[in-house]
């Protein structure tokens, strides 16, 4: 059965135009049009207005759950946003495009709210858990969306992103950042948008009295600039400050107030300062360093706001410990512990983008190492190969890999013109074993099309062992 509105439309339209025109802020003048809406159906309703990159509810009625944002383009409440169009879904159920808040819906009514022609500024969404004149609503929920983009417009538009959510957004990408220099680059932006001065610098506390000093290259500053170049003890004492006594900030311009101590800051055009230390342990220590956000306006850096900087530069240094995990985790999946050198898996994907006929693969073998183990035990046997990796690694050029595949045993990825390069290549390794008391026997093939790594080093080691059998201390070449 379908079913009207409890009292006419124009008394709706005109209780809700009357509602949102008493509102004096946006945030009321959207939950006015809700509250009116609710006295006249039993609709869920949500009105959702745009914030950085998403669209926010702002105001809801009727549902339990509601979506706190939508990104534009998702879902009906996103796709109306961007389309400008009026959306209804008789059959939201099963429609890929439909975002289910409540159970049994079966009819949503999703309308742009708009300021001016064709200028989405948010939606309005209305469901209903029964069959509805849909011919009826339809020109009602697009009436009360003008009404509201009017009301919006008038009181200055959709509401700036509060502090909140900023943090959350700046806290979330920090989080998901992959590399250290994301994770820097946002840093400095999230300093920046977030305390609202313009000049962040970073300064990491490194070994032997040496600093590293990083400002925001996305959005440059003379300021910035300046406090970098400030003498590399002043900076370091600025970082000792911060250790000691936590944030801090300015409360007034320097020139009115006393400013003793930070003569390095203001002669540069500091006239804000908001002073916070990353990287401090339980302890007090500190292996980090201090985050720097300047200005030259004076301004007065209220306490909330220095306590968000906090949280964002403690959300950046656990980041950063995160990365940090991550990558060692990852080098110690890709080489071996003893000599640092990468494993067997590692040289299977280097030898997977091998280009025939000109790559070669050297299979490498200690001479003797039983008996060094054997005579002189296995430290000095882990010694003997620490030694020869380093040797090796030098004697190579800097696009060739070298790798330990196991025991003994070394394998060298070299990218040659000719049969003859690689051979080279293996005579010099065979000297510079010899140049730290070892000799090795080193078997080579060049990479065939159509050959698996395995097959490529299978042949290599044949090669190897026809080496060891003809003397050792030498090179062979697979056929």
């Amino acid at each position: 059965m379908i079913v009207g509105m409890r009292l006419g439309s124009d008394r709706l339209i005109a209780d809700v135009g009357a509602a949102i025109e008493s509102a004096t802020s946006v945030v009321d003048a959207c939950q006015s049009a809700l509250d009116t809406i609710a006295e006249h159906s039993d609709a869920n309703t949500s009105v959702l207005l745009p914030v950085h990159d998403r669209l926010r509810a702002v105001a809801a009625n009727g549902a339990w759950h509601v979506f706190s944002s939508v990104y534009p383009g998702s879902g009906v409440v996103g796709r109306t946003y961007t389309s400008g169009l009026t959306r209804v879904i008789e059959t939201p159920i099963g429609d890929p495009d439909y975002i289910e808040l409540s159970p049994n819906v079966v009819v949503e009514i999703c309308t742009p709210v708009v300021d001016g022609p064709d200028h989405p500024i948010g939606v309005i969404n209305m469901e209903w858990s029964r069959r509805v004149d849909v011919a009826e609503w339809r020109p009602v929920a697009e009436q009360i969306a003008r009404m509201l983009g009017r009301r919006i417009r008038d009181l200055g538009g959709p509401p700036p992103e509060s502090r909140g959510e900023k943090l959350l957004r700046h806290g979330f990408a920090l989080t998901t950042a992959a590399t250290e220099a994301e994770l820097l680059a946002h840093s400095l932006y999230a300093a920046r948008d977030v305390s609202g001065l313009d000049s962040p610098v970073l300064i990491l506390n490194l070994a032997d009295d040496e600093i590293e000093v990083d400002i925001d290259e996305l959005h440059p500053t003379d300021l910035a600039a300046k406090v970098a170049a400030i003498d590399v003890s002043d900076l370091r004492r600025l970082s000792d400050r911060a250790r000691l006594y936590g944030a801090s900030y300015t409360i007034g311009d320097p020139a009115t107030l006393d400013a003793e101590g930070y003569e390095c800051l203001t002669s540069a055009g500091v006239r804000t300062m908001i002073s916070i230390p990353v990287g401090l342990s339980r302890d007090g220590t500190m292996s980090g360093g201090c985050l720097l956000v300047v200005s030259d306006r004076a301004t007065r850096p209220d306490p909330e706001t220095v306590n968000l900087i906090a949280l964002l530069a403690a959300q950046a240094w656990s980041s950063r410990e995160r990365i940090q995990t991550l990558a060692n985790l990852r080098e110690l999946a890709v080489s071996d512990p003893l000599t640092g050198l990468r494993h067997h898996g590692s040289f299977s994907e280097r030898l997977a983008d091998a280009i025939p006929g000109h790559t070669a693969v050297f299979a490498i073998d200690i001479d003797s190492f039983k008996n060094i183990n054997d005579t002189y035990g296995h430290q000095a046997g882990d010694q003997a190969l620490i030694e020869l990796a380093q040797a090796l690694a030098q004697t190579l050029r800097a696009a060739d890999d070298l790798y330990r595949i196991g025991g003994d045993e070394f394998a060298v990825v070299v990218d040659v013109q000719r049969s003859d390069e690689a051979l080279g290549v293996a005579e010099r390794l065979v000297g510079a074993a010899r140049g730290i008391g070892h000799t090795i026997s080193v078997g080579v093939a060049i990479h065939h099309e159509g050959e698996t790594p395995n097959e490529t080093l299978s042949r290599a080691d044949a090669a190897l062992y026809v080496a060891k059998r003809t003397g050792r201390d030498g090179v062979r070449l697979a056929s």
